[in-house]
């Protein structure tokens, strides 16, 4: 090491220049970590505490070996941002899916209630009050299902009501903060909570009895619950839809946290920002 080099003075902190200090702030760990990350550590860190320091049937305190799978690999993604986009497209993906599968079912819900209607009037000619009483209990479970599968689509579009006069003047960032934390400390364990309780109510809308056993043979559908309409069909299918639509739903959210989470972290392009023209209406 030459002598220049060895008695240069130290320059100081206070005269580095302040976009160095940013660069080296923005390229440390914790600012590269996805706040989705940081929810998964916090979540990991309360379920040891509460763990070895109280007694509780509640599922934070009980979480199952894949819980805690789960929630290490959503801590490790959040350092892997490309990674992270990918599930969310991943995600998003199925509510265009659902999309799809909702027009479809709008129009046969249409068809199926005309039918009904031109029937009621025609029942006479062949001296009968119902002709195929099943339409109408088809009609109300289509529709019923378009509205369960419909549900992420509606969360990933925004179709959902705002009260946009005031929403629309937030900066895209306290945007992201009021999504990912309203969304995190609510909706999110809300949704979790409503999984955990259909579960046992499916499996009983399939015929499970209480005792946790199942109908003995492979017609189980015989055992499932009748629509109270003429000529009903089984309501066992459409029940399950509502844990499938939740689970749907759940997904979604975890789409809009990898999102909202981008956002934060100064990543709009992969956070999928979209600029209006203008606001959407309040509805």
């Amino acid at each position: 090491m030459s002598d220049t080099a060895a008695t240069a003075p130290r320059v100081p902190d206070s005269e580095i220049p302040q976009t160095t200090i940013k660069v080296a702030m923005e390229t440390s760990w914790w600012a590269r970590l996805h706040p989705i990350g940081w929810l998964a550590g916090s979540v990991i860190v309360i379920a040891v505490v509460v763990r070895l320091l109280a007694t509780t049937e509640y599922w934070i305190g009980n979480l199952a070996w894949w819980n805690w799978l789960v929630l290490a690999g959503a801590l490790a993604m959040g350092f892997w941002h490309d990674g992270l986009d990918r599930v969310r497209r991943s995600l998003e993906s199925i509510a265009t899916v659902s999309r799809t599968i909702a027009w479809i079912l709008a129009w046969v819900v249409f068809l199926l209630q005309l039918f009904n209607v031109i029937t009621r009037y025609s029942n006479d000619l062949v001296e009968a009050d119902i002709l195929f009483g099943e339409t109408a209990s088809l009609a109300w479970q289509s529709f019923g299902l378009m509205f369960l599968l419909a549900v992420n689509f509606g969360v990933r579009d925004g179709v959902n009501p705002r009260i946009d006069f005031w929403w629309a003047n937030f900066s895209d960032k306290r945007k992201a903060w009021l999504d990912f934390v309203i969304h995190a400390g609510l909706l999110l364990p809300f949704i979790v909570m409503a999984v955990r309780i259909l579960k046992s109510y499916a499996a009983t809308s399939l015929g499970r009895r209480h005792n946790g056993e199942w109908p003995s043979g492979w017609r189980v559908w015989e055992s499932w619950e009748q629509a109270v309409d003429a000529g009903g069909l089984p309501v066992g299918p459409i029940k399950v839809m509502i844990l499938v639509a939740f689970v749907l739903f759940g997904l979604q959210i975890i789409a809009e946290l990898i999102k909202t989470g981008f956002v934060i972290i100064g990543d709009n392009k992969r956070g999928n920002i979209v600029e209006l023209d203008s606001p959407l209406r309040v509805e």
